[in-house]
């Protein structure tokens, strides 16, 4: 089903702010690794959120998913205030692991082993 253009102009608004909640936190830089909001989707009636986050060099990524779950309601909470004005309700946040940088990253892993097997192939 295609997302309607009030689900798009608040899936961009929740990520702007969860961003901005997220930096203000200290939560999107993890001693070498990084945390950003990827995507968001929010249902057709507004009422809860879907939010992918994309984990780069993280070793342990369930805890850390774990410890941002736990504190859902104060990020929620610290959302709602920010948004008060643009939304009747504030959506419920589910957090998901984005794991697409890690997916693409094994592909391309696989194409350059491919490669370079091709390479000694057609010197051979």
């Amino acid at each position: 089903m295609e997302e309607t253009k009030r689900q798009k102009q608040v899936a961009r608004m929740l990520e702007e702010e969860l961003n901005e909640i997220f930096r203000k936190k200290g939560w999107n830089i993890i001693g070498k690794g990084m945390l950003s909001i990827s995507r968001v989707k929010v249902t057709p009636d507004l009422a809860e959120a879907k939010i992918y986050l994309s984990m780069f060099q993280i070793d342990d990524k369930d805890a850390l998913l774990e410890k941002i779950e736990r504190n859902g309601w104060e990020v929620r909470k610290e959302l709602g205030a920010r948004i008060k004005n643009n939304v009747r309700k504030i959506p419920e946040l589910t957090f998901f692991d984005d794991d697409t940088l890690e997916y693409v990253s094994k592909i391309e892993e696989v194409l350059e082993r491919i490669k370079k097997k091709d390479g000694k192939s057609d010197n051979d």
